[in-house]
């Protein structure tokens, strides 16, 4: 069974159809890339899957849960957690402090615990800081831990993304253009660590506008153009699909 099922997803804007009757299947532990040009429609595809704004029509399954009403933090709580292409750091909070704020999602201490500190809310919150710092770790941010979250440089700030998400012991994780502004370093080592949490077990569903990126770690690559879906295939078959290489490869450039 697929984990997410995504059967003619449509949103409109007005008279403008964003995403027009588009079928996405994405199995467990794959790189699935969302592809296509500014306007395609891919953040919006996010948007409805994360449950920030509805669909018109269409349907959505996790896991074999349907999806419909279900709101964006239950749907972290269920295992399907987002990042932002724009990021936007807690301000005068620390690295560590910015990402134990990940874990409340799956804390269990009311208002009253919390005020009252009994050894439960304490042993709580131990816990809530080593798995931050087990993120921290993962993602290679460690030694920034006591350092403000808003004055970190950006390739670093696009890792504290990803150990925010990673505390919320996510099943799929869907990565807004996560290596957007970093350089080829940057990005190399992005692939590796997107590669490493794959290895975990968890599934990714990236937009992302880099394409050797894409054509490296995904599994499988769905093309959106002007909402509706052009493609699906392998990279090699992306890669060597005329409409798709007319319209976003490039031709020879990128063959």
């Amino acid at each position: 069974m697929p984990l997410i099922e995504v059967e003619g997803l449509t949103r409109r804007f007005g008279g403008v159809t964003a995403l027009d009757s588009v079928d996405v299947s994405i199995e467990p532990g794959e790189i699935a890339g969302l592809i296509g040009p500014n306007g395609a429609g891919k953040s919006t595809f996010f948007n409805v899957l994360t449950g920030v704004i509805p669909s018109h029509a269409g349907r959505i399954t996790f896991d074999g849960q349907v999806m419909d009403g279900i709101p964006p933090h239950a749907r972290v709580r269920l295992g399907m957690v987002r990042t932002f292409q724009k990021i936007h750091p807690f301000h005068g909070m620390s690295v560590l402090a910015s990402v134990m704020v990940g874990c409340h999602a799956r804390t269990h201490a009311g208002l009253l615990a919390a005020m009252l500190r009994p050894p439960s809310v304490k042993a709580e919150e131990q816990r809530i800081r080593d798995a931050a710092r087990s993120a921290l770790a993962f993602v290679g941010l460690e030694a920034q831990a006591d350092a403000p979250a808003d004055a970190l440089p950006l390739g670093h700030q696009r890792l504290l993304q990803l150990a925010c998400a990673l505390v919320t012991e996510p099943r799929v994780m869907l990565l807004d253009e996560p290596a957007s502004g970093l350089d080829a370093n940057e990005t190399a080592r992005l692939a590796d660590l997107l590669l490493a949490i794959r290895a975990q077990g968890k599934t990714l569903v990236l937009v992302e506008h880099d394409m050797s990126l894409v054509m490296k770690i995904c599994d499988q690559i769905t093309v959106i153009s002007f909402g509706r879906k052009l493609a699906n295939g392998t990279p090699d078959e992306i890669r060597r699909n005329p409409k798709v290489i007319e319209a976003y490869l490039g031709g020879e450039r990128h063959a």
